[in-house]
């Protein structure tokens, strides 16, 4: 009887470290999947931008006779400590620049409010008044047609290409009435490209120079929200990051120094690695022209 609960005894024993094993085994399988799904929602562009863990298998080393070895429970338990670690720090960062891009939008969003009642309550403009002088007229030759009112953007010495690429030619005509310092009608085709080409990779290029019309034209109001809306439309567009640049301007002009310094943060944790020295120098002038901290 003694000998059957020595062996009963021996048994539980030797049984806990199996079962606490296989728990933490479990416990590491999930924290694995779960750090895969944490690396695509933050480098959605593939597993190449992913950030392994840093929790490779130390290499076996001699281990000088009559030193216990670590138990597979130990290894283990550092594993899961080292991935929950990792886990904290992801889900903080995520935490963080989710939180400035809602402040972000919540700041712009109050602030195009303003600028649109503003922009409402301003006074008509004047309208023509009918006059009540008759005004005589040549008498039109027989067989004369009234000529259709059509407001097509007239040339006037600026060239309209004719590639066979709508949105290309439509696009590069936008940009010369802009060149030329025309900036109605730039404003104009520049929307039109918008429009008529959203999905095109010229949309990003045209909502950008829309916002550098309106900018160029003393218009930093209009200007802000053609750039704002460039990167939240086409995030990943060419032009973003340069949209984000000029609306701190379009900001700094509107004598909004505080939220110029927010936007010029936003384009340094979001583009930082995607934009040129050139413009990472501009960025920071800016910064220090804006007194940012």
């Amino acid at each position: 009887m003694q000998k059957w609960m020595l062996a009963a005894g021996a048994a539980m024993v030797l049984a806990a470290p199996v079962e606490a094993q296989s728990g933490l085994d479990g416990r590491v399988g999930k924290l694995e999947s779960e750090m895969r799904a944490v690396q695509r929602k933050v480098f959605p562009g593939g597993a190449g931008a992913t950030v392994s863990p840093d929790i490779s298998p130390v290499p076996d080393v001699a281990t000088p006779a009559g030193t216990p070895a670590t138990t597979p429970i130990a290894d283990l338990t550092a594993r899961v400590s080292s991935l929950e670690q990792q886990m904290a720090g992801m889900t903080g960062q995520i935490e963080q620049a989710q939180y400035r891009l809602r402040q972000l939008e919540e700041q712009f969003v109050a602030y195009k409010t303003a600028t649109d009642a503003r922009f409402q309550s301003a006074p008509p403009a004047a309208t023509a008044v009918e006059s009540d002088v008759t005004v005589p007229t040549a008498p039109r030759p027989a067989g004369a047609t009234t000529p259709v009112a059509t407001t097509p953007i007239a040339g006037g010495g600026v060239e309209r290409p004719s590639t066979g690429d709508a949105a290309e030619d439509d696009y590069t005509f936008g940009y010369r009435l802009w060149a030329a310092k025309r900036y109605a009608d730039a404003a104009t085709q520049l929307k039109k490209v918008v429009a008529d080409h959203p999905k095109h990779r010229r949309a990003s290029f045209a909502q950008n120079l829309l916002g550098r019309t309106y900018l160029d034209d003393n218009k930093p109001s209009l200007a802000s929200i053609a750039f704002y809306d460039n990167y939240k439309k086409y995030p990943d567009g060419e032009r973003a990051p340069e949209s984000l640049y000029y609306l701190g301007s379009a900001l700094l002009k509107l004598d909004k120094p505080a939220d110029a310094c927010k936007v010029y943060g936003e384009l340094i944790d979001v583009y930082g690695d995607k934009i040129s020295p050139a413009m990472k120098t501009n960025v920071a002038r800016a910064r220090t022209g804006a007194k940012c901290s």
